[in-house]
């Protein structure tokens, strides 16, 4: 390239947001090192912390979401974006990008609809099967939007669409050790099969509360389990296991820092039926139940699990449903061989391992054309 790239990434609140995020800079910065990039997130979000430790530097926003139950609330929620897109008006001056990227999240409409007022061609990057209303919106003005799901000119108008997939965290794709390497990590044997229990960093209630109703079943069983239970339900969990004498089988943890080990570990996974979740059940191969939140906008994470039924890849239990169906289903499907592989064998299918890099390839070539457009 003649003259480097800069690059503003906006967006966040979530690791489903963040991690993506991080891996379309990493691949940008592998396609060039000269790349300048600058992230936008909102203040007191996971992204202030992630990104820097990450390597890249952030600039917050005091941007907040809409509360749909209190509106008066929303003054304040009116007058911290004012102040969110006058502070994007000044980084982008300064900073002079010739892309904007936005991932979701809060600071990724303001981000967005600045740099568009201010001709800065935009790129969205939209992770679930269910378009929501903030990127419908900045659909309009942006020059390409990448999709990880077929039809989604349901949403957005079909010429600007790039099908990609969703990104994931790099170290998924660098795991060296087998199963059964993996498996001793828990100080257990491959003669077992394994399931991984996930709810993200905070945890999932209905989740936890359908493993805490079936605990003295999975104990007696013949099946090992990760169980991911998030910080708010990690002594909640500690006291449960310890009334039935702390079985060998159950490993729990507030965290699982080491989520590579953990998928090569498992047979079968168990998690909420988020964009980047899936991504890595798909790119992995593997089995999967989905237990859609549905506290989510849109309900998306149902669409997104149904997307995966469709094609037979994955099973869904809704939350009603969880607590009295979630454990009986995970120990009949965990030792049925024949459902394990068609499961494993349909979810590769939907899986795009280049996903940064081509992603990347096209911020790439969108910011090359607003180079060129104006020598």
């Amino acid at each position: 390239m003649a003259t480097h790239l800069k690059v503003i990434i906006s967006g966040g609140g979530t690791g489903g947001h963040i991690f993506p995020a991080i891996s379309i800079a990493n691949a940008l910065k592998e396609k060039d090192p000269d790349t300048e990039i600058l992230f936008v997130g909102a203040e007191g979000r996971m992204e202030m912390q992630k990104v820097p430790a990450a390597g890249y530097e952030i600039v917050g926003l005091p941007i907040m979401g809409l509360d749909r139950k209190r509106w008066w609330r929303n003054f304040k929620v009116l007058y911290k974006l004012f102040v969110s897109k006058r502070r994007v008006k000044k980084t982008i001056r300064e900073f002079a990008p010739h892309v904007a990227v936005g991932v979701g999240g809060y600071a990724s409409a303001p981000t967005l609809q600045v740099a568009a007022s201010m001709g800065i061609p935009t790129v969205l990057q939209e992770q679930n099967s269910y378009a929501g209303l903030t990127n419908k919106m900045l659909s309009k003005h942006a020059h390409a939007i990448c999709v990880a799901y077929d039809e989604m000119d349901r949403f957005f108008p079909k010429e600007k669409l790039v099908l990609t997939g969703n990104p994931i965290r790099q170290e998924l794709l660098t795991q060296t050790k087998n199963q059964e390497e993996a498996l001793q990590t828990y100080n257990w044997t491959g003669n077992k099969k394994t399931v991984l229990i996930l709810g993200g960093s905070l945890g999932a209630r209905t989740i936890n509360e359908a493993v805490k109703a079936h605990l003295s079943t999975m104990a007696n069983s013949s099946v090992q389990f990760i169980w991911q239970t998030g910080k708010l339900y990690i002594e909640d969990a500690k006291r449960a296991l310890e009334e039935i004498g702390n079985p060998q089988n159950i490993y729990a943890s507030d965290f699982v820092t080491d989520m590579a080990t953990a998928y090569k570990a498992a047979d079968l996974v168990i998690s909420r039926a988020g964009a980047s979740s899936i991504s890595e059940i798909a790119l992995l191969g593997k089995a999967s139940i989905l237990v859609p939140s549905p506290n989510v906008a849109e309900d998306h994470q149902t669409k997104n699990a149904q997307a995966l039924v469709k094609k037979q890849a994955a099973l869904m239990i809704t939350d009603a449903q969880a607590v009295s169906q979630l454990i009986p289903t995970a120990l009949t499907t965990v030792e049925d061989q024949s459902t394990l592989r068609k499961l494993s064998e349909q979810v590769r299918l939907l899986a795009h391992p280049d996903a940064a890099n081509v992603i990347a390839q096209k911020i790439i070539d969108i910011a090359l054309q607003h180079q060129k457009n104006n020598l």
